[in-house]
């Protein structure tokens, strides 16, 4: 079984990505066949990790998913490397609404079994960093933290109080990062900016890689990570469907470019995949893929139209706003995703994805920005997060979903829509607030929801049998060389 670490903290913004990104290109370095995942809904953070590793970040998260399917995802995934990574969310045991277990690190690294270091942002501290720790352990029932790393430190604090932590609390003190401005990755509106934002990320990512391996002991995070074998701990039916199945799926879960030599094929997906439509789940690609669908990308902003053959669309959100004089300006792209719609090819549209269908988008300066234009509506910046958290949508007809199911999600976005539909139903898990959402019909769904597949698989079994009978319907030739 795969050794494992979570590096976790007890905050937002004490560097858990930075020590991620750093950890990820030190085991590298040591030719460790390394994978990675990312406690929560968050896109940008695998998005860093896939920079580093070349390869897909996987998203795990207990709200989206129960335990034994968490850890299915996870063993599937990790199986076939020496070691995985997983970097927390927010505060350690930060979970739904703030209050609940569900959705935190610490319930992740439970139910996986998985040692936990905790990065501790030790700037303008001093010796109340012992009772900082001190408080951290003591909600530790499952004895799950085995080491600390203290960030926005200098070595003379580290070498005086690393003694007096050891000391007082038995765990480990692995090392300690600097404060330096070279290294900084900013902030934006939805979390991190992106890696292709960054114009020197691969300097920055060497540079973080020398400090780390300068100055935190990667022995001891390698032993701390070897400790447990989690098929011992879970449901022993879901370790073996995760085995069983890994083998077939990696090597589609790490493939980036069209497969249409696949025989199994029964359609294609066209899915936007660029700088302005950045935010996926590989684990909602993979489950289109085991149910048939071939998947290929597509860039709005720099392709002159959808790829022939599509039999469905997939617009994914990211950062559009961003975009807007360029994908604006691309006519036939919008034309050609208009005249798809038009022609009921099949659309999941989400946030960012569902923000380019409608008819414009207006940017912070109240400039406005001509879109597709299948949605008969108009978004505006409104200078605050509009909806943030997880929610569970319900369709009021049945149509993605079986009758009277649901599926999760997460919403976190600025931006604005006149027309946020009213074909869904959405409920707050904790609060039960309930408000209407997502614009349907028999082909399309689109709304500012995020959602994860995995929580209700059938959403994407039904998306890839609209894009088949769609197929059947319209018989379309692949191009050759889609990307």
């Amino acid at each position: 079984m795969t050794s494992r670490i979570m590096i976790a903290a007890p905050k937002s913004g004490s560097g858990k990505t930075s020590v991620t990104i750093a950890l990820l290109g030190a085991l590298k370095k040591l030719n460790k066949k390394t994978v990675s995942f990312k406690c929560g809904p968050d896109y940008i953070d695998p998005l860093f990790h896939k920079t580093v590793l070349g390869i897909p970040s996987f998203n795990l998260d207990t709200f989206f998913t129960d335990e034994n399917k968490t850890n299915e995802l996870f063993i599937r995934h990790s199986e076939g490397f020496d070691i995985a990574v997983i970097e927390g969310v927010m505060g350690l045991y930060d979970g739904l609404g703030g209050i609940r277990k569900e959705g935190s690190s610490y319930h992740l690294a439970k139910v996986t079994d998985t040692p936990i270091v905790l990065v501790v942002d030790a700037k303008g501290m001093g010796r109340s960093v012992v009772s900082l720790i001190k408080g951290f352990m003591a909600d530790d029932k499952e004895d799950l933290i085995k080491g600390i790393i203290l960030n926005k430190t200098s070595r003379l604090f580290y070498e005086t109080i690393a003694p007096v932590i050891e000391t007082e609390t038995g765990l480990d003190v692995l090392g300690f990062m600097s404060e330096r401005k070279d290294v900084n990755i900013s902030s934006r509106h939805l979390g991190l900016t992106t890696p292709n934002d960054l114009k020197d990320i691969n300097e920055t990512i060497d540079n973080l890689c020398d400090e780390f391996t300068g100055n935190v002991s990667i022995e001891k995070i390698i032993s701390i990570a070897s400790h447990s074998d989690l098929s011992e701990t879970i449901n022993p039916d879901a370790a073996k469907r995760a085995l069983q199945t890994s083998t077939e799926d990696s090597a589609v879960c790490l493939k980036e470019t069209c497969s249409a030599e696949r025989s199994a094929a029964i359609c294609h997906i066209a899915v936007a995949r660029d700088d302005a439509f950045c935010f996926l789940y590989e684990d909602n690609l993979d489950l289109l893929r085991k149910y048939g669908a071939d998947i290929f990308f597509f860039s709005p902003l720099n392709d002159e139209r959808i790829p022939k053959g599509a039999d469905a669309l997939y617009l994914p959100g990211g950062y559009p706003e961003l975009y807007l004089e360029k994908l604006s300006s691309n006519k036939s792209m919008l034309s050609s995703i208009k005249e798809a719609y038009e022609n009921s090819m099949p659309f999941f549209a989400e946030c960012g994805g569902f923000m380019y269908l409608n008819k414009s988008i207006e940017d912070k300066e109240k400039n406005k920005f001509d879109t597709v234009g299948i949605i008969d509506a108009e978004c505006t910046y409104m200078g605050k997060s509009v909806r943030f958290g997880y929610i569970e949508l319900k369709e009021k007809t049945a149509n993605f979903l079986p009758e009277g199911e649901k599926i999760k999600g997460h919403e976190f976005h600025y931006y604005d829509s006149t027309r946020n539909g009213e074909s869904a139903k959405a409920v707050k898990p904790v609060s039960g607030k309930e408000y209407d959402c997502v614009i349907e019909n028999e082909n399309s769904w689109m709304g500012f929801a995020h959602l994860y597949f995995p929580s209700n698989p059938e959403f994407a079994r039904n998306f890839v049998s609209k894009a088949a009978v769609y197929h059947k319907n319209a018989q379309p030739e692949i191009s050759d060389g889609l990307e």
